[in-house]
């Protein structure tokens, strides 16, 4: 069992069917092999606190999730509530359509609220990369970046791909340690976990955490 990965995972189960008895599967899970957070479902957020409560693992919950096309007002109240409920981290998915659509000032403004309006916590924003041509990656970093949030995210698990290596080496290329990233998205075994970290990615999103971890 390789432990040594084990700080880097957000172990999560974002499924549309979960269930309390999975959420505390999930969180009897992180605290045995010690993931850095447990990623949920707002609804789930209370539930986990109380079961995490003391052990110091993160509760990490998603916003605009998973098309990032509500409107700037829903999210920030989803965003606010889930903090209130005992998030320590937001995963938030940027609105894709606004970016492809290329009005980039919307995209980062609504970022900038969202995140000035929950400070004291981790600002990951997903930006789908899925969907996204080269241009519009780089593109996309930049506008990460702008908008204050800690990481960059690639991924919400429900787009036809998930995380690439050549994305994550390109965002460490462009950005360097100006921000950190998540890649998330097929991530399932020890090899594909352990090249993501070595490209640069600084958390492991995955639903597979303990068989990465396992070495499986």
């Amino acid at each position: 069992m390789d432990l040594s990965l084990n700080r880097y995972i957000d172990h999560s189960n974002l499924k549309p069917y979960t269930t309390f008895e999975d959420i505390e599967i999930l969180c009897k899970e992180a605290v045995h092999y010690r993931f850095y957070a447990v990623c949920v479902n707002p609804f789930y957020v209370k539930y986990a606190k109380t079961m995490l409560s003391g052990t110091g693992i993160k509760i990490c919950s998603v916003v605009g999730f998973p098309l990032g096309a509500n409107t700037p007002k829903t999210k920030l109240v989803e965003a606010s509530t889930a903090v209130n409920d005992g998030a320590d981290e937001l995963d938030i998915v940027w609105n894709i359509g606004a970016f492809k659509s290329g009005d980039y000032d919307y995209v980062e403004n609504e970022l900038r609220t969202i995140i000035s309006y929950t400070e004291g916590v981790v600002h990951k924003i997903i930006v789908e990369t899925a969907y996204l041509t080269e241009e519009e990656k780089i593109t996309a970093i930049d506008i990460v970046i702008n908008s204050g949030a800690e990481f960059i995210k690639t991924s919400t698990g429900f787009a036809p791909s998930g995380a690439r290596l050549e994305d994550i080496k390109l965002w460490k290329k462009i950005a360097g340690d100006k921000i950190k990233i998540k890649a998330a998205g097929g991530i399932r075994d020890y090899q594909t976990a352990t090249e993501m970290i070595k490209a640069g990615a600084d958390r492991i999103g995955t639903s597979h955490g303990v068989e990465i971890v396992k070495g499986r």
